[in-house]
């Protein structure tokens, strides 16, 4: 995997770490550690996975720590995108301990999030081995987070779907049922469309992909709650003259046989809205 391309510029990053470590410290910071913790006391933590995974979030709890203290020592043991097993340690933290308690549930908030997505991303992309499908995520993400819950995405094996609406001409059934019809949603989309943009349109039934076949002007056809015997037919009729999306109930037991119908890509909001927090704690 190439983890440099995964890799987002910090600048991008600290704006969601620091609003999420003064949420935690509120209006007067962690009074405990004041209370308890001499200033002067120094420690050597270490963030350790718990369970069997994809590791991310690295990047981001490298960067609450450091805002927290830039004299802390922070060391990645292991990057994002790497697997874990239980017992490994992903990172280790050196300096003072006060400055490590009020990194740490923000650090490990992000971490076990973002691992948590990249893990499951990874199961759904092991089931289109052998195939040219990809597994790609959807906007259907923490508001606010978007941007991190992507990037897991990427770290698991998986690929990123639209960021925003700004991003391509996605055209669904409410836009449909708005403009009137399929043929006059493709014909005002591409007397719009910049070279640069990409259209996209859904179907749900095989007669509405005639239609957008027939009408031309798409790049992209999304075969929306589509059972895999029609999806097989939807891909025939395609005949590689579009891109063909999959998507719509497409859990984990689903993704290999809908893989092997020959689409090009399975968008499943599952990865981001349903992924399970992965266990990591941190242990002085």
């Amino acid at each position: 995997m190439n983890t440099a391309y995964n890799t987002l510029p910090d600048i991008i990053l600290e704006p969601m770490v620091r609003a999420a470590l003064a949420e935690d410290l509120g209006t007067y910071g962690d009074i405990t550690t004041r209370a308890v913790i001499d200033p002067a006391t120094e420690y050597a933590a270490r963030l350790n996975a718990r369970e069997h995974g994809v590791v991310s979030g690295m990047q981001i709890a490298k960067i609450a720590f450091s805002l927290v203290d830039p004299e802390l020592v922070v060391e990645t043991v292991l990057a994002d995108g790497s697997v874990c097993k239980p017992g490994d340690t992903l990172m280790r933290v050196t300096g003072r301990a006060s400055s490590i308690l009020m990194g740490e549930r923000v650090a490990l908030n992000f971490a076990g999030r973002l691992s948590g997505i990249a893990t499951l991303t990874s199961k759904f992309a092991a089931e289109t081995i052998g195939t040219k499908t990809r597994v790609t995520c959807t906007r259907k993400t923490t508001p606010g987070l978007r941007t991190v819950e992507k990037q897991a995405v990427l770290h698991g094996g998986g690929f990123n779907h639209r960021f925003g609406l700004s991003d391509a001409i996605m055209i669904k059934d409410n836009h449909i049922a708005a403009a009137g019809s399929i043929e006059i949603a493709l014909e005002r989309a591409v007397a719009v469309a910049s070279h640069m943009v990409r259209i996209e349109i859904e179907v749900d039934t095989l007669e509405q992909l005639q239609q957008v076949l027939d009408a031309k002007g798409a790049h992209v056809v999304l075969l929306d709650n589509m059972d895999t015997p029609t999806l097989i037919e939807a891909v025939k009729m395609v005949d590689g003259r579009l891109t063909v999306e999959a998507s719509g109930n497409m859990k984990l037991d689903r993704i290999k046989e809908v893989a092997a119908t020959g689409v090009d890509y399975i968008s499943s909001g599952a990865l981001t809205h349903s992924a399970p927090n992965m266990d990591i704690g941190l242990d002085f």
